[in-house]
């Protein structure tokens, strides 16, 4: 997040933008109900009637991946009536006369063509996202699970800096994380094109800092995604895989095919808490200690670096997922010897500029935001109060681009997928509690009435959702909250339902995360049912 998520409650205005924030992120979307009992303008955007749609001052409810046109028009809009703050544009961003032109073909008439939004409400949003004093973006999955996804952010990005909206307190763009360490994860570099802090493999200065503090040449080349993975697994390429903390045959999109790579693999290891569907593949699995059993540090989405402690011991052989990866490493020839988690910490920061000043004394009892380049100081609660990291804000001129698979006759429905409040991911967590499992005890597709009556189905029945990779059975919801042309459902019961067989493998090429929001599907009725 550029900002803090307390500061969303004094933002008199909020963009949420494919964010089911009230069920995927409950605290956060605390924090927004607050900030609308306060008098904030919420805004959302959502092709769904998500709950955040009754807290909504305006609801847009745009076509599945067409966010980019949606965004472009309000930015032309914003530009052509001279809302924009012309003073930050000018001292703080470039590449706004590039904007301005490529922009003018995105009318809202033309927008809303493209996203099914009427071109009044495209007008009225441009301009109160425009005239707010400040205004706060927030967005998750449903913004960068797209083949476009990058794309989808740099347009939100297009519009903060319009306004002035990068920079100030109770404003700037704000993707929520959607697991409690994601952040953590890539701060210490698990991305396999950056070292930890963010700092590129290609930098020269940067891989000598860690060249020297490891003792070892470093690669400069980046390395492959796991999208990546799974086709160079396929063709014979990847022979080993271990994978930590995922449960991958389950969460990944066009899940039939990472099975078969999976499979296929002449040595799999998993390290994980249970023994989940990915790991059942496995030739070894590393039993691994949970947050309860072990000291260290969490990052969450404001970047605030945290301290968890051991509560109780690992049960069983199970242990602390630092200390299994430095046994490994020293039994494959680089004795990796740590005391502690505080002295892998001490190591992070020493070598990354961003983590410098956080050290295990200084968040013992509170957590501090990055950056925090000395000891001294007190963290970040917002980015680029002064400045960008790269000098100056660049506007992107990004068209748009719709979704890989559309429907089609064969299949003439969108599938998209999410989360609900009371499951979690896949399942494996929160499946083994009774109390989630009676509030929420099965999957279901929920479908709009109007296909309902269409298809001549009932609440409850069963039918089967049908892509062009795979096929699930599943009961009928019948409810408004997905638009007429789109079903919904999520992935937190594979052992019932494996939603991902059906999700199509197309990805951002710049990123490489699949296209989860968006495959072309039909539904048939349950054929014994019909016999």
């Amino acid at each position: 997040m550029s900002n803090s998520i307390a500061e969303l409650e004094e933002a008199p205005l909020i963009l949420a933008v494919g964010t089911n924030t009230t069920e995927a992120h409950p605290v956060i979307g605390l924090r927004v109900k607050k900030a609308v009992a306060k008098g904030s303008k919420l805004l959302v955007v959502d092709p769904r009637r998500i709950e955040l749609v009754s807290f909504a001052h305006r609801w847009l409810r745009l076509k599945v991946g067409s966010d980019i046109a949606l965004f472009n028009a309000m930015a032309r809009l914003i530009i052509e009536e001279e809302l924009y703050d012309r003073e930050y544009v000018a001292a703080r961003t470039k590449g706004f006369d590039d904007l301005r032109e490529f922009l003018k073909s995105y009318t809202p008439a033309y927008a809303e063509q493209i996203t099914g939004v009427p071109r009044e409400e495209i007008t009225a949003a441009a301009r109160e996202y425009a005239r707010a004093e400040r205004a706060a973006i927030i967005y998750t999955l449903g913004i960068t699970e797209h083949s476009c996804g990058v794309h989808n952010v740099q347009s939100l990005a297009n519009l903060a800096l319009l306004c002035g909206n990068f920079g100030v307190p109770n404003a700037g763009v704000n993707p929520l994380r959607g697991q409690n360490n994601v952040q953590g994860a890539g701060d210490v570099g698990c991305m396999p094109d950056y070292l930890p802090g963010y700092q590129r493999t290609g930098v020269d200065e940067a891989r000598a800092r860690w060249e020297t503090a490891w003792g070892v040449k470093l690669d400069p080349n980046p390395g492959i995604t796991k999208i990546a993975a799974i086709d160079e697994i396929l063709k014979g390429k990847v022979r080993a895989v271990y994978i930590m903390g995922e449960n991958t045959v389950v969460s990944d999109a066009h899940a039939s095919k990472t099975r078969r790579a999976l499979e296929a693999v002449e040595f799999l290891v998993v390290q994980d808490l249970f023994l989940t569907d990915t790991a059942r593949l496995a030739h070894v699995v590393l039993p691994a200690a949970s947050f309860a059993e072990t000291d260290g540090t969490f990052t969450n989405t404001e970047r605030r670096v945290q301290r968890i402690r051991k509560a109780v011991e690992p049960p069983g052989q199970a242990r602390a997922d630092w200390v299994i990866v430095s046994e490994l490493a020293t039994r494959l020839g680089y004795p990796m010897h740590y005391d502690h988690p505080s002295h892998i910490w001490d190591e992070l920061a020493r070598n990354t500029p961003i983590l410098a000043g956080i050290n295990y004394d200084r968040i013992e009892l509170q957590g501090i935001q990055w950056p925090c380049p000395t000891p001294d100081h007190p963290g970040t609660p917002y980015l680029h109060r002064d400045e960008f990291s790269s000098g100056k804000g660049s506007f992107q001129t990004v068209p748009h681009v719709p979704v890989a698979e559309p429907p089609d006759e064969e299949y003439p429905l969108i599938l998209t997928t999410g989360r609900r409040r009371s499951t979690y991911h896949t399942g494996t967590q929160t499946g083994r509690a009774i109390g989630f499992n009676r509030l929420v005890p099965h999957e279901w597709v929920e479908m709009n009435p109007q296909d309902a009556a269409d298809l001549k189905l009932v609440n409850g029945e069963m039918v089967a959702v049908v892509s062009r990779r795979g096929r699930v059975e599943v009961p009928v919801k019948v409810t408004d909250t997905s638009p007429v042309g789109v079903v919904f459902m999520s992935f937190h019961f594979p052992e019932q339902t494996l939603t991902n067989v059906l999700t199509v493998d197309a990805y951002d090429p710049i990123t490489e995360t699949p296209e989860f929001k968006a495959c072309a599907v039909r539904i048939e009725r349950n054929r014994s049912e019909t016999e």
